[in-house]
């Protein structure tokens, strides 16, 4: 038989070819072993905040004290584009009850706007009972803007807003995962039990 029709030959058992595919292996089970699963849930990020809200790191004070100023500056700023449509209602005339139909109307929206937005910093809203109601409140919440960025302001005067939603979520979450690992490391051991009862 000819070297050309020879069959190549099979790598050794100890050889390169076997040893490579053992290296991957081991690469891919290390991200593993190290990996979130192994560490538990990850905590949320919060908008402007990262998730420094965790261990009050990363210049969390800075963040809340800019969130604090930046909504309240914000909200001063939009008052003050009211405050100018307002007074073009005036130079139009429209008489009184027009404009105290809008005032009404923004103080409404900023209200709702103001309590929805601060609800959604303590509770996560149900994605199930979300209706073409909600849907339909979002215009209002554009309109009442000046609410919701008061409601920034109010909330990080006391914590990054949402970080008591997420600190809840994460613990619970954590809490679980305790639990499914304590069961998970107890199995193991009740399965090599059975066999040595067998024989």
């Amino acid at each position: 038989m000819s070297d050309e029709q020879r069959p190549p030959a099979s790598p050794e058992p100890g050889g390169a070819a076997s040893a490579g595919p053992e290296r991957h292996g081991s690469e891919r089970d290390g991200p593993e072993r190290d990996g979130p699963e192994r560490g538990g849930p990850e905590p949320e990020p919060i908008r402007f905040f990262g998730t420094t809200w965790l261990h009050h790191d990363g210049g969390y004070g800075l963040r809340r004290a800019g969130v604090a100023v930046g909504s309240l500056a914000l909200a001063s700023a939009g008052a003050v584009v009211l405050r100018f449509a307002f007074q073009g209602l005036e130079i139009a005339d429209v008489g009184p009850f027009v404009g105290i139909l809008v005032v009404a109307g923004f103080a409404i929206c900023s209200a709702l706007a103001f309590r929805r937005t601060w609800d959604g910093f303590v509770r996560r809203p149900d994605p199930a009972a979300e209706s073409a109601a909600d849907r339909s409140a979002q215009s209002l919440m554009f309109i009442g803007f000046i609410g919701s960025l008061l409601a920034y302001f109010c909330r990080s005067l006391v914590e990054a807003p949402g970080e008591k939603r997420c600190r809840t979520e994460y613990a619970a979450a954590r809490e679980r995962h305790e639990r499914r690992r304590s069961s998970r490391t107890g199995n193991p051991a009740a399965r090599k039990s059975r066999p040595r009862k067998r024989r």
